[in-house]
């Protein structure tokens, strides 16, 4: 009779690629829930965030991270700093690419990164829900000419197309290894980082272009109070000018409104519990190029 215990696995695992691939989308899909969030606009996501998957027979500890590119300014220097360091001291990075696209300056980048280092790459090939089969195979042989990989999986991580498949052979790419986290917990992040990201997300969503890359939010006050049901957010929206004040309110307010609204059945469905959100947005010039405000905002 065979008393040998199964192997238990675990380990961090990168998740990386060019702005807007679908990172975010990802690891909310491995997750079975959104702890990343996620929007059209490039340069949605600015920190790394852990997601804890939590298996029978093992923990897959995923880092989604900002999405390499030519970085002008400081916030974006350090968006592109928390992506490379996150390359470094994992077990298996997952590599992301679009069905949609062909290689170019920025993949190739990112390969010659990956060349520095003896971890495992997956190759994953996301948005195949907006492609033809056959598209496939020639996106494939170009990049297997490019570096070994240890798998070239298509995904899609909108609708979970290979999602599994590509969790098992990660799984299978990790060494023997403890639980890091307890089971219950899907990420280390608190709770007021969470939500300042999700108001960030309907600023993104609602917002025209030119206004969100100088938005940060910060969650001044975060109030339990459980024999109601209820807890109390207040959070400040910080904008680099005047004008995009005025675009975040809206007329009248009804903008702020709307993103307020939006962000709070998010943060609910989050919390488990009814939520007063209070939001308003001060003017914080140039905090994107202060080395003083990009510490106190949380980007350091």
């Amino acid at each position: 009779m065979n008393t040998e215990q199964p192997t238990f696995r675990s380990g961090f695992v990168s998740i990386i690629g060019r702005p807007n691939v679908g990172k975010s989308t990802l690891l909310n899909r491995i997750l079975g829930q959104k702890i990343a969030i996620a929007s059209p606009k490039p340069q949605t996501t600015r920190n790394r965030i852990l997601g804890i998957h939590n298996l029978d027979d093992g923990q897959i500890l995923f880092l989604d991270t900002p999405g390499i590119h030519r970085a002008t300014g400081k916030l974006n220097r350090y968006m592109v700093d928390q992506a490379m360091a996150a390359c470094a001291d994992v077990d298996v990075v997952l590599f992301l690419i679009e069905a949609t696209d062909r290689p170019g300056g920025g993949d190739d980048f990112i390969l010659d990164v990956l060349s520095r280092s003896s971890v495992p790459v997956i190759l994953v090939i996301n948005k195949i829900d907006q492609v033809a089969p056959e598209a496939l195979l020639p996106l494939i042989e170009i990049y297997a000419q490019k570096r070994d990989f240890a798998a070239i999986i298509p995904i899609s991580g909108l609708k979970g197309r290979g999602v599994d498949a590509l969790v098992k052979a990660t799984y299978d790419l990790l060494p023997p290894g403890p639980r890091y986290y307890p089971e219950d917990m899907v990420t280390d992040l608190p709770e007021r980082f969470i939500v300042a990201e999700m108001v960030r997300e309907q600023i993104l969503k609602q917002v025209r272009d030119e206004v969100p890359y100088g938005v940060a939010v910060v969650v001044e006050s975060f109030t339990e109070k459980p024999d109601k049901d209820l807890v109390v957010i207040a959070a400040a929206i910080l904008v680099e000018r005047e004008p995009h004040k005025k675009i975040i309110l809206g007329k009248g307010g009804e903008k702020i409104r709307a993103i307020g609204k939006a962000a709070r059945v998010d943060i609910e469905r989050m919390l488990g519990t009814r939520v007063y959100l209070e939001l308003f947005v001060k003017v914080q010039k140039n905090w994107t190029e202060s080395d003083k405000l990009l510490k106190e905002f949380g980007y350091e």
